[in-house]
């Protein structure tokens, strides 16, 4: 039986580590993160390490020396990352005597580096994917191992198009592994496979609404940041209304302001509107657009009126 160190977070690294337990690898360690009180949305990986008997670590720095010797002595035939939040050192990557794996979640060369399922969604991509890819000490590079492609739906949210990464990582990583142990894995350079894009870390900033965009870009903010992630939000001065949810609207409104109608609020953005569903003020929990005379005013952003 093989055996592999397996760094990993997030719904993706749990539904990973499944794939690659039920292939039949002997995971000889977990290296995570605790969980955090904002993420209790998710099963971890550590819940299904401990339930498989795996050891599980949980380290501050990854690439300490001393976390390096340990996996020396494990000497594991395979070193995977699944949704690991550091990059992992270079001498680390040449433990592994099969090699060292990652999983990311886009169709390489396309949207490397940091929260591709999130920047998807605002670029409004109509598809998106997992790749399976050995690593090096570069972000998101090194040969690809096999891909598998993801419908992304017209009101497709980060959740939910999370998950569906998840389940199609876990698949991916099953009938992966077999082909990685005998030999026959195929290795595309990623160089031949088109144009590379690469998005950092999304900063708070980056989930701010502004009236100069499209109604369907303001959408795609939405959709990208929707619970459980921090939502997209209006900025007036120093008060902060954050949009859990909203939807495009076929009804005009002016870019900039709100108009009530028989079914709900729109506000408006350049070409369309979208029709609020969910609003937070920040730090406190989602309310129905239901006063709103009490919001305009709190925004100071002057209502449209039929």
């Amino acid at each position: 039986m093989v055996s592999a160190i397996v760094c990993a977070y997030s719904p993706v690294g749990y539904q990973a580590l499944a794939g690659l337990l039920e292939s039949g690898v002997d995971v000889r360690a977990l290296y995570t993160y605790r969980q955090a009180s904002d993420e209790t949305w998710f099963e971890a990986p550590a819940a299904l390490a401990q339930e498989k008997g795996i050891p599980v670590r949980m380290e501050p720095n990854f690439n300490d020396d001393r976390v390096y010797g340990e996996i020396q002595k494990i000497n594991p035939d395979f070193l995977f990352s699944f949704y690991f939040r550091e990059m992992i050192q270079a001498r680390f990557l040449a433990i592994p005597k099969l090699g060292a794996y990652n999983l990311h979640g886009s169709m390489l060369p396309a949207y490397r580096g940091r929260a591709p399922i999130n920047w998807v969604l605002v670029k409004g991509e109509a598809s998106t994917g997992v790749t399976l890819h050995a690593m090096t000490p570069k972000p998101d590079d090194g040969a690809i191992i096999a891909q598998a492609s993801i419908p992304i739906e017209w009101d497709e949210t980060a959740l939910s198009l999370t998950m569906k990464a998840a389940r199609a990582g876990r698949e991916l990583i099953r009938e992966a592994i077999p082909r990685l142990i005998d030999g026959t894995a195929p290795r595309r350079d990623q160089k031949t496979l088109g144009p590379s894009t690469y998005f950092g870390g999304r900063k708070p900033e980056d989930s701010r609404l502004l009236f100069a965009m499209t109604a369907q870009e303001a959408f795609n903010q939405v959709r990208a940041v929707a619970d459980p992630w921090p939502n997209a939000f209006l900025r007036e001065g120093d008060k902060v209304l954050k949009i859990a949810w909203a939807l495009p609207s076929e009804s005009s409104c002016p870019p900039g302001q709100f108009k009530k109608t028989g079914d709900g609020i729109l506000l408006g953005f350049e070409h369309g509107a979208l029709r609020l569903h969910t609003l937070k003020w920040e730090g406190q929990t989602s309310v129905r657009p239901t006063d709103h005379a009490s919001w305009l005013r709190l925004l100071d952003i002057p209502e449209a009126r039929d």
